[in-house]
């Protein structure tokens, strides 16, 4: 099967898990009535349903808020996700407090800041690794 006709199985099991039919009447209402962009058309929906087309990722984050599911999941599927969950968690794990501390100081950086920071940690990486620039 190819990654559309996966999503569109997906897209069709969240519809119904969420208590709608998995009719693009349906999903053209439910979808516009929520999305703040360009209305999406009948035929677009259809597309999504029959795995002709894969919505752009602003889209997905409606059908998936709307839905009750994760983004990631709809989109690539719940094993996928499943994957990202557990690679984030043993990342958080291996934190301590002072590495928390600092990453979310280094977010709170204005972008030109963030960039010297990421600049000189690569130059330290680069020394201790043994790998010159």
């Amino acid at each position: 099967m190819n990654e559309k006709l996966e999503f569109a199985e997906r897209l069709r099991k969240a519809m119904l898990s969420a208590g709608y039919e998995a009719r693009p009447a349906v999903l053209e209402k439910g979808f516009n009535s929520r999305y703040w962009g360009r209305s999406v058309s009948f035929q677009a929906v259809s597309r999504w349903l029959r795995g002709e087309a894969i919505p752009s990722q602003d889209k997905l984050q409606v059908l998936a808020e709307w839905l009750k599911v994760e983004p990631h999941a709809l989109r690539y599927g719940e094993e996928a996700a499943l994957s990202i969950r557990e690679k984030r968690k043993q990342w958080e794990e291996a934190l301590d407090y002072g590495e928390r501390e600092a990453i979310e100081q280094y977010l709170s950086l204005p972008a030109p800041q963030r960039k010297i920071v990421r600049e000189v940690i690569s130059a330290f990486a680069q020394v201790y690794s043994g790998k010159n620039p």
